[in-house]
C-alpha cells in the first residue's frame, strides 16, 4: 500500500528528532529560569539582610523604650522580613525544583553519535 519497510524506520527517526528538539527547548527554557532565579535570589539576600538587621534594630528599641508604638514598629518590620524570607524559601524550591527537571530532561535526551 505504497509503505516500504524502511518508511517505518524513517518516521520513527522523524519523531525522535521532533522528541529531542522539545526536550532541548524545555532545557533552554528551564536554564533559562534558573538564571533568572539566581539573579532574583542575590537581590532577595541582599533585601532579607537588610529587613532582618531592621527588625532586630526595632526589636531593641521595642524592648528598651516599652512603648507600644516602639512594640508596632518592631512586629511590622518583623512581618516583612518573614515575609520576604518566605518568599526566598519559595525561589529556593523553585530552583531545586527546575534542578531536578533538568536533570530529568537531560536523562530523555539520546546520546550524539
Amino acid at each position: 500500500m505504497g509503505s516500504s519497510p524502511t518508511s517505518g524506520t524513517q518516521g520513527l527517526r522523524t519523531l525522535v528528532r521532533m522528541g529531542q528538539r522539545s526536550v532541548q527547548r524545555k532545557l533552554t527554557q528551564a536554564s533559562a529560569r534558573i538564571k533568572e532565579i539566581r539573579d532574583e535570589l542575590l537581590v532577595v539576600d541582599d533585601q532579607l539582610a537588610a529587613l532582618a538587621d531592621d527588625a532586630d534594630d526595632k526589636s531593641l528599641r521595642a524592648l528598651v523604650s516599652e512603648t507600644p508604638s516602639a512594640d508596632l514598629e518592631y512586629r511590622e518590620a518583623q512581618r516583612h522580613a518573614d515575609a520576604m524570607r518566605r518568599h526566598r524559601e519559595s525561589l529556593a524550591r523553585e530552583l531545586a525544583d527546575l534542578e531536578a527537571r533538568i536533570n530529568d530532561l537531560l536523562d530523555k535526551l539520546e546520546p550524539t553519535a
